[in-house]
């Protein structure tokens, strides 16, 4: 299948890679979209995974108040360079984290934040659940593994489903853009406001 330049251009627009990098994963997939798809989200992913033991010293804060001025959110994220800071990218990504917070409500910025007691006494909540089932050991174990999973998939940031397209998590939206602006990006840390809510 012929590379076509509109093609290209269609898939830097859903991936936000390079119009070179796109270029580049049609001729490698003979033009198969889907497919380049997939080779820029693995090549995301390994960028993500090398820049991820760079310091990420600059940022900014999203914001973001619920049209009722009932929830609001502050999310800080940072990234290596200030010219990368004051990208649009990287600020709408700011304040699209914060609208998916006010949205999702997690409570964890990943899985390595929650508190070891917490993931215990889970565990202990699903096993009681599934006591009383005729089960053997690997089948208690992986049903509690699965029920784990979505636990992490309920409170975890970076493993939400982003809420502007559920066929991604917030960890696929964060390497898109480390993928488009080259540098890493975290999320260091976020408050999530609702009027009459816990302190």
């Amino acid at each position: 299948m012929r590379v076509t330049p509109n093609t290209v251009k269609q898939l830097h627009d859903q991936t936000g890679a390079g119009y070179m990098d796109a270029k580049r994963a049609l001729e490698q997939t003979n033009g198969d979209f889907e497919r380049a798809v997939i080779v820029l989200r693995e090549k995301g992913i390994s960028i993500a995974k090398k820049k991820s033991v760079r310091m990420t010293g600059e940022g900014t804060i999203g914001f973001y108040s619920h049209f009722n001025d009932r929830v609001g959110v502050m999310v800080e994220l940072n990234c290596e360079t200030d010219f990368a800071a004051s990208t649009d990218i990287f600020k709408n990504l700011a304040h699209d984290l914060a609208v998916h917070i006010a949205a999702m409500n997690p409570l964890y910025i990943s899985r390595a934040d929650i508190p070891e007691e917490i993931i215990d006494d889970e565990k202990d909540i699903y096993e009681a659940q599934i006591k009383n089932e005729e089960n053997t050991g690997d089948t208690v174990n992986s049903t509690v593994e699965g029920m784990l999973q979505k636990y992490y998939r309920d409170y975890c940031l970076l493993d939400q489903p982003y809420f502007k397209d559920p066929d991604k998590s917030v960890s696929d939206l964060l390497v898109e853009c480390i993928t488009a602006l080259k540098e890493n990006i975290t999320v260091k840390r976020f408050t999530r406001y609702e009027v009459g809510g816990e302190v």
